[in-house]
């Protein structure tokens, strides 16, 4: 039986999609993982990346479109691609196409708040490396040396989805491009962030007209590896399908009515997703989106 919820996944800066191989035998029954490479990396690597809204959403939204389409879908984007998730949920209602069960977004500030990360895009090497040795994405080794393999080809890519990072971050906060997202929003902080602190992501309720749910996974920026992410999101996955399909029943609000995700009840302002094991599996790699393929190598995720 084909998978019944699409889940789309986005990948963090500097990077492919490896941190979501294991996804598919760890969301649990019924969800399809299908993760989007952006161009300049993994097999998409002799693109031309791209640096700004309008790249991306000509790049991504025709394939989200048709998708969008099919049947229920959500999205969950890590550091930059929480920023790619919002930005393609905002261009999907503006479209006119099928809501997402929900947006979720991992270790990523929202739009409002500075980043000093995003802002250093443009500074020297000697500048830069600092900030990104603070979350560990520098490797050691001659690599990282000038001249060596990690500053000519994974550094030139992290400078630009920094690039594109400000750039997605300056269309949301216009009022053509940007505001809040109407679905429901989940917000996941790794609990020893250097780069978005959790007590911080809180303020991703700006950016949703219904309440946003949060929760706090072990691990620090570079928590979409683990386990427990896709157990909690492959979760909600279902449990926000079981909730859009009762309110088509019985007639429930744009939302649906509140419900619980991981066992603890979403209400108000912010709530909190309740820690859930790892449940069930359905096997298979990933299903990488239209043109990339698996595989990365350093990078902020």
């Amino acid at each position: 039986m084909q998978p019944r919820i699409t889940l789309h996944c986005l990948a963090h800066a500097g990077a492919g999609v490896v941190s979501y191989r294991r996804w598919p035998e760890l969301v649990g029954p019924g969800v399809e993982v299908v993760a989007h490479p952006l161009p300049g990396r993994d097999s998409r690597r002799r693109e031309a990346r791209v640096t700004d809204r309008a790249g991306l959403l000509a790049d991504l939204l025709p394939g989200l479109l048709e998708a969008a389409r099919r049947g229920p879908y959500a999205l969950y984007g890590h550091s930059l691609g929480a920023l790619v998730a919002y930005t393609l949920t905002r261009a999907l209602t503006d479209a006119g196409a099928p809501a997402p069960l929900f947006l979720a977004v991992g270790a990523c500030l929202p739009p409002h708040v500075a980043s000093d990360l995003v802002a250093a895009a443009d500074l020297p090497e000697e500048e830069l490396l600092p900030y990104l040795e603070q979350l560990g994405s520098v490797p050691s080794g001659r690599s990282a040396s000038p001249g060596g393999l990690w500053r000519r080809s994974v550094l030139p890519v992290l400078r630009d989805d920094l690039r594109l990072a400000g750039s997605l971050r300056d269309a949301a906060l216009e009022r053509e491009s940007g505001g809040p997202v109407r679905c429901p929003v989940l917000v996941f902080g790794g609990r020893d962030d250097p780069l978005a602190a959790p007590e911080s992501l809180g303020h991703w309720q700006q950016w949703a007209a219904g309440p946003i749910a949060r929760h706090t996974v072990a691990g620090d920026h570079f928590f979409a590896g683990s386990a427990e992410l896709p157990a909690l999101v492959g979760q909600a996955c279902r449990e926000h399908a079981a909730l859009e399909d009762a309110g088509a029943a019985g007639g429930a609000g744009e939302f649906g009515a509140a419900g619980e995700i991981g066992g603890a009840r979403v209400v108000g302002g912010a709530g909190e997703i309740g820690g859930a094991g790892v449940v069930g599996g359905s096997g298979g790699g990933v299903v990488v989106g239209e043109i990339g393929a698996a595989g990365a190598v350093g990078g902020v995720r």
